[in-house]
């Protein structure tokens, strides 16, 4: 009963405000989409909307509407999309979402064989305060996200491609630079600086200062990784990246990485698709290129 055209007017609708803005962005007239509606309320049995004023509010019916138009029709539009690119002859561009901010400097060593291997597909890069990571993957707005913190859900898999430990990095003149190790109380009069992530997110937060009740006495953040190690090595504070990042991005610069506690920290990234896409030959042809480059 419910056809894409009822699920396009209730989002419209939603999206516009009114029923005059929604048929205007639709195509069609008022009287076409009103009657549309009517006739799946008929056949619902129950109204999609109650009017308040001049304004229309969606009924409970009318929210599962709204929801199940939200979560189908990028899919619809994806798989048009896809099936188009398949009837040019073309395979379109494979889209990574970045949870990573370090990984950006890993990424590249990917890309330049894979578009090599894959020559029909492009490639583009969001970082993660372009997307919502999960959401993006469930709303078909990317179609890989690599993350160190994998959230498994129904419908998504996560693949780990390459083991990495996260080290405290000072400059080479720093009063820790000496030390094999570093613990908590450590930081506490160090000026922290990390990438824009909540502390809940950051593993020299949760691994390593929250459980032992320690502080920085400052907290600041940086997007960009080239500024960030500037930052350090001329002394404005210390960081906490992956340990192969710094002979990659900043050989020439005096920085030195000590281990996080006794045991160190150490993580995995992975990559996460939808499952029903894992399959699909480019998809895996990006996993397969990630864990070659990173020698797994």
């Amino acid at each position: 009963m419910i056809e894409r055209i009822h699920l396009a007017v209730v989002l419209e609708v939603e999206r516009q405000g009114s029923l005059t803005a929604a048929a205007e962005r639709l195509c069609l007239t008022q009287s076409a989409l009103s009657h549309s509606m009517r006739k799946l309320e008929q056949q619902l049995g129950t109204d999609i909307w109650r009017r308040e004023h001049r304004s229309l509010r969606l009924t409970p019916a009318g929210q599962q509407v709204l929801a199940l138009a939200r979560r189908v029709l990028p899919q619809l539009e994806q798989a048009e999309a896809q099936l188009g690119r398949i009837a040019r002859g073309e395979r379109g561009t494979l889209r990574i979402g970045m949870e990573c901010h370090p990984c950006y400097q890993w990424l590249l060593k990917v890309v330049e064989p894979y578009l090599a291997a894959w020559p029909e597909v492009d490639v583009d890069v969001k970082q993660k305060f372009q997307f919502g990571g999960i959401g993006a993957l469930f709303g078909y707005e990317i179609d890989v996200l690599v993350t160190p913190d994998p959230l498994y859900k129904p419908g998504l898999r996560f693949e780990p491609v390459f083991d990495y430990e996260q080290v405290l990095v000072v400059q080479r003149g720093h009063r820790l630079a000496g030390a094999r190790q570093v613990q908590p109380g450590d930081l506490a009069q160090e000026v922290l600086i990390t990438y824009p992530v909540a502390p809940e997110r950051l593993d020299v937060f949760t691994r390593f200062l929250t459980p032992a009740g320690v502080a920085p006495r400052q907290h600041k953040t940086i997007e960009t990784t080239d500024i960030l190690l500037q930052m350090v090595a001329s002394g404005r504070g210390v960081t906490a990246l992956p340990r192969w990042l710094l002979p990659e991005a900043a050989p020439q610069l005096p920085l030195v990485a000590l281990r996080l506690g006794d045991q160190g920290v150490h993580k995995q990234i992975h990559l996460g698709v939808r499952e029903a896409d894992a399959d699909i030959g480019y998809l895996r042809g990006f996993v397969d290129q990630s864990r070659a480059a990173a020698g797994g």
